[in-house]
């Protein structure tokens, strides 16, 4: 009997009474909420330095791709191939464009074709592509570590028709997503 009645108390002495949570004060608060702001701006910034650029066009250079107007988003860390639509540093500003060839390659432009090492490219292009006002003396061959690039819209020669190859430190990425704010 004895056992039964010490069973109880010991169990009491095992119950230790609940704690009351300390309250957060304002200061708690606001150092959290600083700690979330300084993590999401490194976050962004970090996102759109290094993996992601978003850009908007302000010319009709890649039309009907891309329209004057519409939002780019461009993906920094793509590998380039023949036909991609990119961003890249011109004259100070970001231009739309298509890598046609890359370092080491020979470009050809005559009778509206366009060549890459005597080979035609196979493009859907609208607009035909011609020399009047260029720069540059055909064949061309592309300096190492630059791209050629031509505009969707042809008859706008501020390409790599008037610039030569495009260094591709100049490159800003490839177009990824575009969104469309006029013609909707």
């Amino acid at each position: 009997m004895d056992n039964e009645q010490k069973q109880p108390e010991q169990i009491a002495e095992t119950v230790t009474p609940k704690k009351k949570k300390k309250k957060k004060s304002v200061k708690y608060y606001l150092i959290e909420l600083l700690v979330k702001i300084i993590a999401t701006v490194t976050a962004l910034w970090i996102l759109l330095s290094y993996i992601v650029a978003i850009n908007v066009c302000h010319e009709n250079s890649a039309y009907p791709m891309i329209k004057d107007g519409d939002f780019c988003l461009t993906y920094r860390l793509s590998e380039l191939k023949q036909g991609d639509p990119v961003s890249y540093y011109a004259d100070g500003h970001i231009k739309f464009a298509r890598v046609i060839a890359f370092g080491g390659d020979t470009v050809d432009i005559k009778n509206d074709t366009v060549q890459v090492n005597g080979y035609n490219i196979a493009e859907n292009v609208v607009y035909p592509t011609n020399l009047q006002g260029n720069a540059l003396e055909f064949p061309y061959t592309i300096p190492d570590d630059c791209v050629f690039v031509l505009n969707d819209y042809r008859s706008d020669l501020s390409d790599s028709r008037t610039f030569g190859g495009i260094p591709l430190s100049d490159i800003q990425g490839t177009v990824v997503f575009i969104m469309r704010r006029r013609g909707i």
